[in-house]
């Protein structure tokens, strides 16, 4: 254990004590129950478990979220996790033991209490605050301190999450039997982050343990790389970091995905229903599936999606006010606008409005070269004509400013989202006919997307 470990459980040690003291164990010991949420379960079953975390500040990234709500963030974890991590550390994490009931009121799933924990108290102390899990670290443990906290953990139904980060761990997890591992990216010397290290230890880890992977998780190209090693990931700081934290769990676990063409209110709620982050509305007159902002405004009222407005050669004065009266949050343009018409629409948009830019991609990839450009549509060119063009020109290229476009729906979506754009973009695939989603299609994209 060496310089930023160290330090934090020295500190523990003192925090432990002076809590003994204010919380003596005998003052609530006799009102534990046993935990009937399990842990173990919760992480077992085909698909990949994710256990999301509510961390206010982390020693490497100082305060992380600024309106930290406990509650409010379990309400929308909830729909997503497999199990809920709480951050209770408080001298680093600004953590608090008083954040654990609030989380398990406020979801179902089984409530990790994630500290650096040293003494059977800090278990008692946890499941009296309603934890059904507890982390420990063996980086922090000898085998006899592990023994010892793992069988008070579960004298109490609580599950374990064993945590390792090099090959010694991961042998004396084994010879300790623990069953849920995780691999810890993170270097607690120097807080680096290195995603090999999931590569390299799962492997290793036998069939019986359920393995996941820890830090330095923020995209679903790296989620769906790593979940042919790991049966689950721990993420906590990608999402917290975001104001928009459902679309943040959505683009971590299903990729950034927009449904383009939206037309109708009832299919903006089932686009979000399903999972995707955007919903494109089409001012492009000559489009089947153009709308006015009367109409536009009627979708916006079905699903709080991030709107994108798609406009082809429009005049700049007409975008921004239709991005103003809409507030949309992007503005994708889908002709042969040039660097000129980027410079005065970024001038005259707000700020917060982002520039995307569809590239027609025939037989070779186009420059992204623009400035003031966000992100970029790579499309066949007909927009909405369900054509798709060479996906294997994007091989080895840094897409994570790409949305793929064209002819994307149930069947190819799973190889689309292999190429490894930042999201897709859905269209024709979905529909029953132009500018009519199919609720049964968009849920089928969205599941195919998330059954890894």
């Amino acid at each position: 254990m060496q310089t930023v470990l160290a330090k934090i459980v020295a500190d523990k040690a003192i925090w432990v004590e002076a809590r003994k003291q204010q919380q003596p164990l005998a003052s609530f010991q006799n009102e534990i129950q046993p935990s009937t949420r399990h842990f173990y379960d919760a992480l077992q079953g085909a698909r990949t478990a994710f256990i999301l975390e509510c961390k206010k500040a982390s020693p490497s990234k100082g305060v992380i979220r600024d309106d930290f709500d406990p509650a409010r963030i379990a309400s929308i974890y909830k729909h997503y996790a497999s199990a809920i991590s709480v951050l209770t550390d408080e001298k680093y994490f600004q953590g608090s033991f008083d954040f654990l009931p609030v989380v398990s009121q406020s979801a179902p799933q089984p409530i990790l209490c994630k500290d650096f924990i040293i003494d059977p108290y800090q278990i008692y102390l946890a499941r009296y605050y309603q934890a059904d899990a507890c982390l420990l670290m063996l980086s922090v443990l000898d085998d006899e301190q592990y023994r010892q906290l793992s069988a008070v953990a579960h004298s109490l139904k609580m599950g374990v999450l064993t945590e390792v980060s090099n090959d010694e761990e991961r042998e004396r997890a084994i010879a300790l039997g623990a069953k849920v591992v995780g691999i810890n990216n993170r270097d607690l010397r120097d807080l680096s982050i290195d995603l090999n290290r999931t590569r390299q230890l799962a492997p290793k880890l036998g069939h019986g343990v359920t393995v996941i992977s820890e830090s330095g998780i923020n995209t679903y190209g790296q989620v769906r790389e790593l979940s042919h090693f790991a049966n689950g990931f721990l993420i906590g700081s990608a999402l917290m970091a975001h104001d928009d934290l459902n679309a943040a769990v959505r683009r971590v676990l299903l990729g950034e995905n927009k449904v383009c063409g939206l037309t109708r209110a009832q299919d903006a709620k089932a686009a979000c229903d399903a999972g995707a982050i955007y919903g494109g509305l089409i001012f492009v007159p000559s489009s089947p599936r153009a709308v006015s902002v009367e109409q536009a405004r009627e979708v916006i009222s079905g699903a709080p999606l991030q709107y994108v407005g798609v406009f082809k050669n429009a005049d700049i004065a007409d975008v921004c006010q239709k991005a103003a009266v809409l507030s949309l949050s992007a503005v994708q343009l889908h002709g042969s606008e040039d660097q000129a018409y980027v410079n005065a629409l970024r001038e005259a948009l707000p700020r917060n409005v982002q520039i995307w830019k569809a590239l027609s991609v025939s037989d070779a990839l186009p420059a992204r070269d623009y400035h003031h450009v966000d992100k970029y549509i790579f499309d066949n060119g007909q927009g909405g004509s369900g054509q798709r063009f060479d996906w294997s020109l994007l091989q080895g290229q840094p897409l994570d400013n790409v949305l793929l476009a064209g002819g994307l729906a149930a069947d190819n979506c799973v190889q689309a989202a292999q190429v490894g754009c930042a999201g897709l973009d859905f269209n024709s695939g979905v529909e029953s006919q132009p500018g009519i989603k199919d609720a049964r299609l968009l849920a089928s994209v969205f599941q195919t997307l998330r059954a890894y």
